[in-house]
């Protein structure tokens, strides 16, 4: 009877010791506490010992952690009414705090990125908003960062993720941007004719430094003409030849004048 009650003790001890053994990953920390005081260090990874009911352990990993934030209904400062949802990436640096100084860490953050997704937001002007993403994250980054700090989380990057605007919006940026494009052409197409007018200008005054230079070019554009088989032949005449007639009616016209 003493030899079967002591197999029985040693039976229990075994359970008991086998079930004190505790498998930590890699990524994973074990935050003991000893009869409710919390240890010096956290242990892990590897093979542990928690002597239970001596000892409670709360695993935490160290892993990154993707944290959207819901969709919030933020008023510009140009009072422009818009839904933006956000992305986090944290992880936790210690683990110690973010298990003791924090019920919900996760959580926690989550309503910290809302209230603060809203106020800083609020103080932007829309094209702040979509022109200068960068610089947002960034700040978003900083006030996330200094609230989490004492919590052991380190929040690594903030994203905004999507803009929704009314439709009313849409489409006066749109009616914005192709007014823009409208005007560039037109710019484009002022400088492609000023270009042209004073490259003709240029020849003008190159061909009267040598008026036979006139002739030939006359006689290049008629071979130019020629070479497409056309019925019509355009010959040009030069203006000097229609103002020389001009002078010649309008002096004939004077003498019969004064012959009357």
């Amino acid at each position: 009877m003493p030899i079967n009650l002591s197999v029985v003790v040693v039976i229990i001890i075994a359970l008991y010791l086998l079930s004190s053994v505790k498998i930590l990953a890699e990524y994973e920390r074990g935050v003991i506490f000893r009869l409710g005081r919390l240890l010096d260090r956290e242990k892990g990874p590897g093979v542990i010992l928690v002597f239970a009911p001596v000892d409670r352990m709360v695993r935490i990993s160290l892993r990154q952690e993707a944290l959207e934030v819901p969709p919030q209904d933020i008023i510009t400062r140009d009072n422009v009414t818009l839904k933006v949802n956000a992305v986090i990436f944290l992880r936790v640096i210690d683990p110690r705090k973010a298990v003791v100084e924090v019920s919900n860490y996760v959580y926690q953050t989550s309503q910290f990125a809302q209230t603060t997704l809203r106020s800083v937001l609020g103080e932007l002007e829309l094209d702040e908003l979509l022109a200068h993403r960068d610089k947002i994250n960034l700040r978003l980054q900083s006030i996330l960062d200094t609230h989490t700090a004492p919590w052991g989380v380190k929040v690594v990057n903030v994203e905004v993720k999507q803009v929704d605007m009314p439709e009313t919006m849409l489409r006066a940026m749109a009616k914005q941007a192709e007014a823009e494009r409208e005007k560039r052409s037109k710019i484009i197409h002022a400088e492609g004719e000023f270009s042209a007018a004073q490259r003709l200008v240029d020849a003008a005054h190159l061909l009267a430094t040598e008026p036979v230079s006139v002739q030939l070019r006359y006689l290049q554009t008629l071979t130019e003409i020629g070479v497409e088989k056309n019925t019509t032949v355009v010959f040009p005449v030069p203006v000097d030849v229609f103002s020389g007639i001009q002078k010649l009616v309008s002096q004939a016209a004077e003498g019969g004048k004064k012959t009357t």
